[in-house]
């Protein structure tokens, strides 16, 4: 898989949004129900189904967990598909940790991306990183596992160290069999100062799954997308401001980018539907002219996981 995208000197532009004759994306006050974004309190049928999500997940992520399903779905092996195929599957699946949005996920990909393309007209890299980020929710659909959504979404963390306190719901992470090891439950754990970010495991999901699907065809994204794509949901890092003490120096310059990314990750979530057949279009135009396809391995069952529920 090749991708060739007209690239920016983007650590140049960093920070500095460009001008756009629409007006650009204005950050709303409340998210799709009427509350604060990425409330974890609110009082709601849609609080008690997130924060059951992340209560098992934060029991099932372990190190050992991760390091499996990285080696079983690096395989890439099985089937190709286009970008924009993979897309309307989309259509079948609905995030149970998103407090901020119970759409279908192909209107989340479409509202990011046009909400970029607004402030970010030139950058084509970009909007298509909006569009590909969360490609890999694929992975709760039967025919790529079947994955629970515990195994597949929700904000990432680090495993192999402590537990820090700005992961949602820190509490919950006390029934995690990794915060008994001596091993993994010290500040640096299995890790060094300033060893990078590709060298730490996270929780698995949809995001490593996708940064394994670029990575391992070599696409020629630039680091930042590839970044972008594998730490957006890592928010500990990018909005708590924890596991820095991990970072190298490429880490610290792609976060400026993965910062900027989060606004419109984040606050384009909303009721207002995107017009799929308008915008379709330009987004398939950009597929074509990249050639992007992606390899996903399919399983008829995910094997025999050890759980707790």
């Amino acid at each position: 898989m090749t991708i060739l995208v007209a690239q920016t000197e983007h650590g140049a532009e960093v920070g500095k949004k460009k001008g756009s004759s629409n007006g650009g994306f204005a950050v709303p006050g409340n998210n799709a129900f009427g509350n604060s974004f990425r409330d974890y309190n609110a009082e709601t049928e849609r609080q008690k189904i997130v924060t059951e999500l992340y209560r098992q997940s934060h029991i099932n992520q372990t190190y050992d967990f991760v390091k499996k399903m990285r080696e079983e779905y690096g395989k890439l092996n099985k089937v190709e598909m286009s970008i924009w195929e993979c897309c309307e599957l989309l259509n079948e699946v609905v995030d149970d940790s998103d407090p901020d949005l119970d759409e279908p996920q192909i209107e989340h990909l479409l509202q990011t991306a046009e909400a970029i393309r607004k402030d970010y007209p030139n950058d084509d890299w970009l909007h298509l990183t909006g569009l590909i980020h969360d490609l890999g929710k694929v992975l709760l659909l039967p025919s790529f596992g079947g994955l629970p959504q515990w195994a597949v979404v929700g904000d990432t963390f680090p495993l192999g160290c402590a537990f820090d306190e700005s992961i949602v719901l820190h509490e919950q992470l006390k029934e995690n069999p990794d915060n008994s090891n001596p091993a993994y439950n010290t500040k640096y754990g299995v890790y060094s100062e300033g060893c990078g970010l590709e060298n730490v495991v996270t929780s698995w999901g949809h995001d490593d799954y996708m940064y394994l699907v670029a990575k391992e065809n070599k696409t020629t994204l630039p680091s930042a997308a590839l970044f972008i794509i594998r730490y957006h949901s890592f928010y500990p890092l990018h909005r708590g401001g924890a596991y820095t003490h991990l970072m190298n120096k490429e880490d610290r310059e792609n976060l400026k980018w993965l910062k900027i990314f989060s606004k419109y990750d984040l606050y384009s979530k909303s009721k207002f539907r995107i017009d799929v057949e308008k915008v379709k279009p330009y987004y398939m135009s950009l597929i074509k002219k990249v050639n992007f396809h992606l390899p996903f391995t399919i399983y008829s069952s995910i094997g025999k996981l050890e759980l707790t529920i």
